[in-house]
């Protein structure tokens, strides 16, 4: 059994699909923080079967929420004094700016190189996102 110590203050960022967490670790270019990460991958989960887990040592001063576009079931652990002090879920973001791409190559995101790639969530139910510009649905990261 692997053992990964606790945390003193910081985020644990649970429940992600297995095999997603290094997309959210070069996403949010952890390899560029000072904090001590530790990347669990496959861990046992008796409600997903398998999940990654991202475990930060530290402040977070990024905005996890977003992070709903990867994994709308992830949830974060809010680490101070040893304790967790705050369980949620990931909230879906509205409107993201930068992370998705649009694969449509008549959108206009295509042709002009500096325009941002922006996306509207139009189904909360089924989480879909649609290209501001022109209404293309996000298929997924690859």
């Amino acid at each position: 059994m692997l053992n990964i110590s606790g945390l003193h203050e910081g985020v644990v960022i649970d429940h992600i699909k297995a095999g997603g967490a290094m997309k959210i670790y070069n996403y949010l270019e952890m390899d560029k923080w000072e904090s001590q990460i530790a990347i669990i991958k496959n861990a046992s989960s008796n409600k997903m079967c398998k999940k990654d887990i991202i475990k930060i040592e530290g402040k977070v001063d990024v905005d996890l929420d977003m992070l709903g576009v990867f994994d709308s079931d992830i949830t974060f652990n809010i680490i101070k004094n040893d304790e967790i002090v705050e369980k949620r879920h990931v909230r879906m973001p509205s409107e993201v700016v930068n992370i998705m791409h649009c694969d449509n190559p008549r959108c206009i995101t295509s042709i002009e190189q500096g325009l941002p790639h922006k996306f509207i969530l139009t189904d909360k139910n089924k989480l879909i996102y649609r290209c501001a510009y022109c209404e293309s649905r996000f298929k997924g990261f690859k």
